[in-house]
């Protein structure tokens, strides 16, 4: 990538709620990534407005240069960009809350990533996002793809094997578990090697060295340190250790399944619901605000969506519990929290530019990093990044308790690719088939149609 201090920045999904936090990460690092403009580009011209402008807000209350703006169509995002983040919701967040509902009413837990929603949301997602991946091959020939786009394995895989775009896939969930491992620890990130294997919401820790010192027998064998890894209560401690894996928290939705789905029941809602009712408050909220020109209004009460939002998580799956209780909620800064999406991608394209060269866990090609898997396949493992370059590290074969989970979940993300693509519902049924958390034929045919009719899509 060429050395620049006057780059694009786009983020394809620029309406999403996630866009303020990239914005506020990418002006923090706008000297390291060289970044002049960040560019939004949305099909929802009303939500990319809100965002743009909240984006600005941001920008000025931190005293920073960078340019925020809408783009006129997805060509004009994409013309030149060094970068092209893309997170993007096909059906928007009532098509989450729909697919979760509809997942539950045929008896699976309701997860927007896992499961039949999860596959619902990959078969809709995989054409478009193929599509705008071949608009930045053709537009931006030199940019890098960030993927923030779920379900984010598959859809990194999705883009790697039918375009020629360079691509790295992102997610906060094990960068996530290793500041817990390290808190619980009373230890810093920095002082922690956590050794991490699997796909993207499909990983295990199976060991932890302190100052070069193996301590994971030490973390396995302390009920304490075992409940700091975790927002709410989701693995059985006798579990964590017969299986002698600490597994990131979507494991919960193949390990837990009857427990997630009796939870959903007991609340009578599912996470993508109140997510769906956090963000219509939100959006009404910043319209008001914006429209008063009250930025820092704005900005207070986009910080204390994130901090509910991310207070309540997994406790209704995991405990009944709810986005709206009085407790579910942080109290702290959002915008500079040690973790999260936008600390992922800042880090990655850091990086990439050459500017900050660092080992970071990323969804990625395999090259022969994991000995169980083709070279092809994206696996989410940590990478060596420099400039222009994203090089697997070498990995010891897969654990006994993850190798059919893993080889499971690639062969779904074949066969749901190859359904998305050509539309056969039979592939479809096979997918969810396949898929581990599923595994029956029966129920496919009845929950496809009710999943993917777009006269059922919100009933």
């Amino acid at each position: 990538m060429p050395s620049t201090t006057d780059r694009k920045l786009t983020l394809i999904g620029g309406g999403g709620v996630r866009t303020p936090l990239v914005t506020f990460g990418v002006n923090d690092a706008a000297q390291a990534l060289g970044a002049r403009e960040l560019v939004l580009w949305d099909p929802d011209a009303d939500r990319l407005a809100i965002m743009a402008a909240l984006g600005r807000a941001i920008v000025r209350a931190e005293g920073g240069d960078l340019i925020v703006r809408e783009a006129t169509s997805i060509e004009d995002a994409v013309e030149g960009a060094s970068f092209v983040m893309n997170s993007i919701r096909v059906g928007g967040i009532a098509g989450r809350a729909a697919d979760e509902r509809i997942a539950i009413q045929h008896g699976f837990p309701g997860q927007e990533t896992t499961g039949p929603a999860g596959a619902a949301m990959a078969l809709r997602t995989v054409p478009i996002a193929i599509e705008q991946a071949r608009l930045v091959e053709r537009h931006a020939p030199d940019a890098w793809i960030v993927n923030f786009t779920n379900p984010a394995g598959l859809i990194t895989q999705a883009i790697a094997n039918h375009t020629g775009a360079k691509i790295v896939g992102i997610c906060d969930t094990p960068t996530e578990l290793f500041h817990n491992i390290a808190h619980a620890l009373g230890a810093t990130l920095a002082d922690i090697e956590c050794d991490y294997v699997g796909l993207n919401h499909l990983g295990w820790v199976r060991g932890i060295r302190l100052h070069g010192e193996d301590v994971f027998d030490r973390v396995l064998a302390d009920d304490a340190m075992l409940d700091k890894l975790y927002s709410a209560p989701v693995f059985d401690k006798a579990m964590i250790r017969a299986l002698r894996l600490i597994p990131t928290e979507y494991l919960f939705f193949y390990y837990e399944r009857r427990r997630a789905l009796a939870n959903q029941h007991r609340h009578g809602s599912s996470r993508g619901t109140e997510v769906e009712a956090l963000n219509v408050s939100l959006i009404e909220t910043l319209r008001d605000r914006l429209g008063a020109n009250d930025g820092p209004g704005a900005i207070a009460a986009y910080a204390a969506y994130l901090n509910r939002r991310s207070g309540s998580y997994m406790k209704l799956e995991a405990e009944a519990g709810s986005a709206f209780d009085p407790e579910a909620t942080f109290h702290i800064d959002p915008f500079r929290v040690a973790s999260g999406y936008h600390r992922i991608a800042i880090d990655v394209m850091s990086a990439l530019t050459g500017a900050k060269p660092a080992t970071i866990v990323v969804n990625t090609r395999n090259r022969g990093a994991l000995p169980d898997l083709p070279d092809s396949d994206i696996v989410e493992t940590s990478s060596t990044i420099t400039a222009d370059s994203i090089v697997p590290l070498p990995i010891d074969r897969l654990p006994d308790p993850a190798l059919g989970l893993v080889h499971g979940i690639k062969a779904y993300e074949r066969a749901a690719i190859e359904a998305a693509l050509t539309g056969e519902r039979p592939t479809a049924r096979k997918a969810l088939l396949i898929h581990p958390a599923i595994g029956e034929w029966d129920p496919t045919g009845a929950m496809l149609h009710d999943l993917l009719d777009p006269t059922c899509q919100h009933c």
